[in-house]
């Protein structure tokens, strides 16, 4: 191999180790990433937060890279006893962020340990608040009203509701959480972490305890039902005795009005037959006995009478005239 060869080898050697060298000496951050470099185990200078192209000792030092973005935090529901001794389950969330990544890595290492550092604060810290606190000031907030809807149906469930009901919140959820953040956020500095915000997600009775407030609800709604039921059963027995009573009331009403018509009528018909009777009392009975032949004697009827009856007085009158005639 001669001088020349030799020669362009070595170069392209070189060439090569440069390229590697200069690869192993630069790394870039985007704008969601922040770094601290890390020499033989120990961090180095000060974090990178700056977004772009970024210079290091090859080999020797690495980047350790870590999130500049909002990271969420859900706990698990936990079952806390209030102040009163109601047994709730409460589930929290909070966000949070790395502040100092390099407090971060020498506390927590990793998102991993923060989480379980954060579990264990954040848990301790709403247990605290929440065991010392009355389920009222929990559930309601400070400001909060209420309404006239909503006083009517707690009294018709009952005496302990509607005292829960009135009873006055001096703190409320929203100064209650605040209070958790700010005693959870003191303790954040010291593992390089921001606390952002922390959030009551939901809050239940616990199993056993939500079964019961179930029964009992189911119980006030058909007591309340059968309050109901009686009211409507009262109306209804009071509407049908006024009914009653009005039907009652035409009736006597109509009655009297017929008697009175009937009375009326009677009355002319006796001044009629007055009248005709003082008129020709002789032919006013002529023609009333008249008429009551054909009522009193038919085809099918048998009269024992005298011949000298007065029933047939003017019938006899008839004969007798009708035979001097001849």
């Amino acid at each position: 191999m001669n001088t020349k060869n030799i020669s362009s080898l070595a170069g392209l050697v070189l060439l090569i180790a440069a390229i590697v060298v200069i690869k192993a000496s630069i790394y870039t951050l985007d704008e969601a990433e922040q770094a601290v470099i890390v020499q033989l185990g120990a961090p180095v200078g000060e974090p990178v937060t700056t977004p772009g192209l970024h210079f290091k000792l090859p080999f020797i030092q690495e980047v350790r890279r870590f999130d500049k973005r909002v990271i969420s935090w859900d706990g698990d529901p936990n079952q806390i006893p209030t102040r009163g001794e109601q047994f709730i389950s409460v589930d929290t969330t909070a966000r949070w962020r790395i502040a100092d990544p390099l407090i971060f890595m020498q506390r927590v290492q990793n998102e991993r340990g923060a989480t379980m550092r954060l579990n264990d604060i954040l848990d301790s810290v709403v247990r605290d608040k929440i065991s010392a606190t009355d389920l009222v000031e929990i559930v309601r907030s400070k400001d909060w009203k209420i309404s006239e809807a909503d006083l009517a149906r707690v009294q018709l469930s009952g005496e302990d509701d509607e005292e829960i009901l009135l009873k006055e919140v001096k703190t409320g959820r929203q100064e209650l959480v605040k209070s958790i953040f700010v005693q959870a956020a003191s303790q954040m500095p010291e593992m390089g972490i921001e606390l952002i915000d922390i959030r009551i997600k939901r809050i239940d009775y616990v199993e056993a305890v939500e079964q019961r407030v179930f029964d009992r609800m189911i119980a006030e709604r058909q007591r309340i039902a059968e309050q109901f039921r009686s009211e409507g059963q009262g109306r209804a027995a009071e509407i049908d005795g006024d009914t009653k009573r009005s039907l009652a009331e035409i009736q006597s009403e109509a009655n009297r009005q017929a008697e009175i018509i009937r009375g009326q009528a009677d009355a002319e018909a006796s001044r009629i037959y007055s009248e005709a009777f003082g008129a020709d009392p002789e032919f006013y009975a002529f023609l009333r006995t008249l008429e009551s032949y054909p009522k009193t004697v038919g085809p099918s009827s048998t009269l024992i009478l005298g011949t000298d009856s007065e029933y047939f007085r003017y019938l006899r009158d008839v004969s007798v005239q009708t035979g001097k005639a001849e």
